[in-house]
């Protein structure tokens, strides 16, 4: 029941007929952004006034978050976004998730997670994460949602503007790899050190991309 897509160079799909729930569908790049940085930097202060955590913990601690949250990237993109649709519902559910973003890469509007489920998500990451870490949390969760941040801009940048003519460009390289290669493999879009570690990073790599993810 695989849907095959094909990726259109511009416009965009309407995923809800309720005009409320198509609204919350989209955002600006920079809401999450700043969301992001913003629940980043409480929980930062709070690490730093309300707990006994040394400096050096501190950074370990955020440093750890920021590599999990490469680690969770590469799981979600693999086994949630690209799940396999052998049945109506699950086929509907990943297009809602990710397909209709590789259907339309270029619609700046569906190219990051909406306010109210960014600020709904990182709560909850707060009080799961809380339960396993205790006071940890407020040096580990920055460093996640860091690095989510982080991936929101690479994920944005990628889709949005020509590559840059430096060692980032290889970024550019390996998404538009992944989208205009069927999906299969490199699934890692603000690193490739997982597709490496569990040898995706090869998958249709044999052949050159057919088309730039960037607008002129």
């Amino acid at each position: 029941m695989k849907r095959e897509i094909k990726p259109q160079n511009k416009g965009s799909k309407q995923l809800f007929t309720n005009p409320i729930l198509e609204r919350l569908s989209r955002t600006h790049i920079s809401i999450p952004l700043i969301i992001f940085f913003t629940y980043s930097s409480g929980l930062l202060y709070w690490n730093v006034t309300h707990t006994s955590l040394s400096l050096g913990l501190s950074v370990v601690m955020f440093i750890l978050g920021l590599l999990a949250f490469t680690w969770i990237e590469y799981l979600v993109h693999r086994y949630l976004f690209h799940m396999e649709t052998y049945t109506q519902f699950r086929a509907k559910m990943q297009y809602t998730m990710h397909g209709v973003h590789h259907e339309y890469p270029k619609d700046k509007e569906r190219l990051a997670m909406p306010p109210l489920l960014s600020i709904t998500v990182s709560t909850i990451l707060l009080f799961l994460f809380r339960l396993v870490l205790g006071d940890l949390v407020f040096s580990f969760l920055p460093g996640f949602l860091v690095g989510y941040a982080l991936y929101l801009a690479i994920h944005y940048m990628v889709h949005a503007y020509q590559p840059p003519k430096n060692f980032l460009k290889y970024l550019w390289i390996n998404h538009s790899i992944h989208h205009y290669k069927e999906g299969v493999g490199v699934y890692g879009v603000s690193s490739p050190l997982w597709d490496y570690i569990y040898g995706t990073m090869n998958n249709g790599k044999s052949n050159v991309a057919k088309e730039p993810l960037t607008t002129h």
